[in-house]
């Protein structure tokens, strides 16, 4: 087999299109992906200076009611790693920067997509897409090509009256083709980590990375040099391969994807914000002193403090309503949000599960989720922002309401020192051995479509079909 082996890679350096082709190759790997790698520090830089002047206004704001405050609020980013520059997944279209305020959950903005002057079919250009897409179908034509010269020249009845078998060949050409197509993604990752700093975390995500691909272009390859080999007809073998591709990339993808959001549909962008706010009405209403869930309350305090006045209450009654108020709009917070956070995931599972059907959905997700950047990394940076907004609402409500103040004292301020000793948003992306158990599905796939290739390649279907 190695001899084999060898001599397909022998053929390969004298053909001097695949010389030119590889060149060429490698070139636009290491353009792109050092370009990305330029343009995702530039993010990064921009988004370190915007976090810096957010993190100067409120460290340096005037005297103000804590209240006031609040509603002023503060802004949370979404971290960027070097991974970002290989595969940005659905950042493009979440967006990345979230404000965090009182009496509100808003929705995260400033997605790439958002503010482009010209978008397309994939967006903007990343080693991703080329890994996904043109390195594969290289590969196609390649292990293709490889059977097709062996049955032009008649080479393979030579091979077969010296003892060679028609599995072993087309096993042994699947592997050259194979080990040409991680050479082209061993660089592009070497690349990606010799530009870009690397940590023991990334690294780890690169390994998963780098495995999810060599199983997608061994399957390619082994399918592709199978199907040559079993028909007599190139033309057809060829056809039946490329509609193969496309099925995989292009039309199962989406055929999924509306499958998955019509067996678990999203409430819509008005039902959601409509439902939301009846449920929030109906709650303690902070700035209705008629609200009888507010007099409910104020009976409440009043005889915990045994007094028969609000203005005789030691706190501020006003902050105690405004922290009631966010504990409600937390509760229809995690009502709905959490609601469609499993529908999200519902959706997600679904859509993995196709990956029996398609390793290239498989492959998608393995690639996002390496990267960080795929639904399930989104969502978690929604949760942790929205429990810093509740960290930061309370502090303020609880300074309004304990920090020295009357009830009804709107004039009364706290300096900037009190602001400056609240804590910043800390936000770290998980690590993936946490992350990992969401990415079954996709890897019990690969490894299922990577033994159906070996089976096929190594079977002896075909053996009778080039005489």
């Amino acid at each position: 087999m190695i001899i084999i082996i060898l001599n397909e890679w022998k053929l390969f350096f004298r053909n001097r299109l695949f010389i030119y082709t590889t060149v060429l190759f490698l070139l636009s790997l290491i353009m792109v992906v050092s370009l990305g790698v330029y343009q995702n520090e530039k993010q990064k830089q921009y988004r370190s200076e915007a976090q810096d002047y957010i993190k100067e206004q409120w460290d340096n704001l005037e005297a103000m009611n804590p209240h006031r405050a609040a509603h002023y609020g503060s802004y949370a980013f979404k971290p960027m790693s070097i991974l970002n520059s290989m595969d940005n997944g659905v950042n493009d279209l979440t967006g990345n920067v979230i404000k965090l305020e009182g009496h509100v959950q808003n929705e995260i903005v400033y997605s790439e997509a958002s503010q482009s002057l010209a978008l397309s079919k994939f967006g903007k250009l990343k080693s991703s897409i080329i890994l996904q897409y043109v390195v594969p179908l290289f590969l196609i034509f390649l292990s293709f090509g490889s059977m097709t010269s062996e049955k032009d020249s008649k080479r393979i009845n030579l091979l077969r009256l010296q003892g060679v078998s028609l599995k072993r060949l087309t096993f042994s050409k699947s592997i050259s083709v194979w080990i040409y197509g991680l050479l082209l993604l061993l660089i592009t990752v070497l690349t990606q980590a010799i530009i870009g700093e690397i940590d023991l975390e990334i690294t780890f995500r690169l390994i998963l990375i780098f495995i999810s691909y060599s199983l997608y272009y061994y399957i390619i390859t082994c399918l592709s040099i199978f199907t040559s080999a079993i028909l007599k007809d190139n033309t057809s073998a060829l056809s039946i391969i490329l509609s193969v591709w496309i099925l995989w990339t292009i039309f199962i993808p989406k055929i999924f994807g509306n499958a998955a959001e019509k067996i678990y549909p999203l409430p819509s962008r008005q039902v959601f914000k409509t439902t939301m706010k009846e449920d929030r009405s109906k709650g303690i209403d902070g700035h209705n002193p008629r609200d009888e869930r507010r007099e409910a309350l104020k009976l409440k305090y009043l005889k915990e403090y045994q007094v028969d006045s609000l203005k005789n209450l030691p706190i501020n009654f006003d902050g105690i309503v405004m922290q009631e108020d966010e504990e409600y709009g937390n509760m229809v917070w995690d009502k709905y949000f959490g609601k469609n956070y499993r529908i999200l995931q519902s959706q997600k599972i679904l859509y993995q599960l196709s990956g029996f059907l398609n390793p290239f959905a498989s492959l998608q997700s393995m690639s996002m989720g390496g990267c960080g950047t795929d639904m399930i990394h989104h969502l978690d940076f929604l949760k942790k922002s929205e429990d810093y907004r509740r960290y930061l609402i309370k502090t303020l409500n609880d300074k309004h309401a304990f920090g020295g103040s009357k009830t009804g004292d709107w004039s009364w301020t706290v300096d900037s020192s009190f602001f400056r000793t609240v804590n910043d948003f800390q936000y770290k992306t998980p690590s993936i051995s946490t992350q990992i158990n969401h990415y079954t599905i996709d890897i019990v796939s690969m490894i299922w479509w990577s033994i159906i290739a070996t089976f096929l390649i190594r079977s002896k279907v075909g053996e009778g079909a080039i005489s």
